[in-house]
């Protein structure tokens, strides 16, 4: 079929072109991550009810601004509140990559009155970060339905089970410019 020079050279292709095929993968995964923290940076507002735990029913209003991390690693820096009645609580998260997951904390993390991010995955549309507090583990879920609308889940865990808490669906706020030709 074919002479054996051939077969040593495809072979030797092979061998020299694997080392790129290999870093192809992690190469592809940091552009996906930091295009969709890119994606998801700027301003949302939505409501959201606690679906569990003491305070079940309990519904909210959050106000949210995101922008990329600083620098070439994937990540989004968070800022903003979120109000109960006339109670309005800040909100503040950082969400850095460190090697093939991520780190961070919500508001002030663990040592504080917040949560530590200790671990997170990015797929196309998706990302799950791994939340903890003293005792509690957990994950956060946010999803991009479309490029106006995400909704976040957060979670407890709870002995072998993730129980969701908090829902929350946040709209895109984009500022309506009217553009008009000039005569």
């Amino acid at each position: 079929m074919y002479p054996r020079k051939s077969l040593l050279l495809l072979g030797l292709a092979a061998v020299a072109l694997s080392p790129i095929v290999d870093m192809a993968p992690a190469a592809t995964a940091a552009t996906r991550d930091k295009a969709f923290f890119e994606s998801v940076s700027g301003s949302w507002k939505g409501p959201g009810e606690i679906v569990a735990g003491k305070y079940k029913g309990t519904k909210f209003t959050c106000n949210l601004t995101g922008e990329p991390v600083a620098g070439n690693s994937a990540g989004i820096k968070l800022d903003g509140s979120c109000r109960v009645g006339v109670f309005k609580q800040p909100m503040s998260a950082t969400i850095t990559q460190s090697g093939s997951s991520y780190k961070g904390q919500f508001l002030d993390g663990a040592a504080g009155k917040g949560l530590d991010i200790v671990s997170g995955a990015v797929t196309q549309d998706t990302v799950v970060i791994g939340i903890n507090r003293a005792k509690l583990n957990g994950a956060m879920i946010a999803r991009v339905r479309d490029d106006k609308t995400m909704n976040v889940t957060l979670s407890v865990k709870v002995e072998s089970q993730m129980i969701p808490v908090i829902g929350l669906t946040l709209t895109r706020q984009v500022d309506e410019i009217t553009v008009g030709s000039v005569e």
